[in-house]
């Protein structure tokens, strides 16, 4: 891959989307399509903002994957609406929402903006890897922070943050993360496992906020070297940090592998170019009457052209 690439996590973009435009906007039969138009003005708006020579739509295929419980098992706990025994958990999502994600995934395919999800992972993981293999620039598109761990100056890397809609940006780079954080992307996934995230169910080390996490890290350099330090009485930890520390060092062995988005996801074969025209016009002149999907189409259909 080279040129601009473009990473949307698909579906931290439709929930902005759903709770940010009305659910009065609605298909003629009244169902409504609020997270489908907000996406496809979210997409207008970066294509035409950023200009990415690839575009790809990230998708969850797993949303909460078993390695991860089974190594963290309060990750995402909080957001399953109902258990499967051999298959994705199924997760909480509002009901005039979830009618609307094989709409999303019908009018993508149907432009011909590629999109990925591999079974066993989360969007995250499909992100990861193809920032990985990039040759050229990265522009990552997520609401969620957790991605923060790839922003990397050297090789173009940077996250795409929104901050209202996607007309107000965050320009995430590591200037923005040392100022912010006090780390880099390298340090961000060893800060957040530190911290702990209660929205993804990571306990993190009891009584290390974000600061004390950030101090520890400019000290010691990363995770090995905090734990090296725990076990060097010369080292400057507090007689508190050391115990707590030592406490959390079952959660702090399997950690890592959690909150490291992984970099090794076996991809499939896709053509990344950003599509000028669309691949199924017929599929998709019937889906824009169906759903009613108007100027957000129409809109992004110009700008993709142009």
């Amino acid at each position: 891959m080279t040129g601009r690439l473009m990473l949307l996590d698909t579906a931290s973009l439709y929930f902005r989307a759903y709770f940010g435009v009305p659910d009065s906007v609605k298909a003629p039969d009244g169902t409504p399509v609020n997270a489908v138009r907000g996406l496809l003005d979210f997409i207008d708006r970066l294509v035409k903002d950023h200009r990415p020579d690839q575009l790809v739509a990230c998708m969850d295929a797993d949303w909460r994957p078993r390695w991860r419980v089974d190594l963290i098992p309060t990750y995402k706990a909080h957001r399953v609406a109902e258990e499967h025994e051999g298959a994705p958990d199924e997760e909480e999502v509002p009901d005039t929402l979830s009618p609307q994600v094989p709409v999303i995934e019908d009018v993508l395919d149907a432009l011909g903006i590629a999109r990925v999800g591999v079974a066993r992972y989360e969007a995250d993981d499909v992100i990861g890897t193809f920032t990985a293999h990039a040759a050229g620039p990265v522009d990552i598109v997520t609401g969620d922070r957790d991605l923060y761990q790839l922003v990397d100056d050297a090789r173009g890397i940077r996250v795409l943050y929104p901050l209202k809609g996607v007309g107000t940006l965050q320009l995430t780079d590591e200037a923005v993360l040392r100022e912010k954080y006090g780390v880099d992307g390298r340090g961000y996934a060893d800060l957040a496992l530190l911290r702990g995230d209660p929205s993804d169910g990571l306990p993190g080390v009891a009584g290390i906020g974000e600061k004390t996490a950030a101090k520890l890290l400019a000290e010691f350099g990363d995770l090995a070297g905090i734990m090296a330090a725990v076990d060097d009485p010369q080292a400057k930890l507090t007689p508190s940090q050391r115990k707590r520390l030592t406490e959390a060092r079952p959660y702090v062995a399997v950690a890592p592998k959690v909150v490291r988005v992984a970099d090794d996801v076996p991809l499939p074969d896709v053509d990344t170019t950003l599509p000028h025209t669309p691949r199924d016009a017929a599929a998709l002149e019937q889906l824009a009457r169906r759903w009613g999907l108007g100027g957000s189409l129409q809109r992004l259909l110009a700008t993709l052209a142009g």
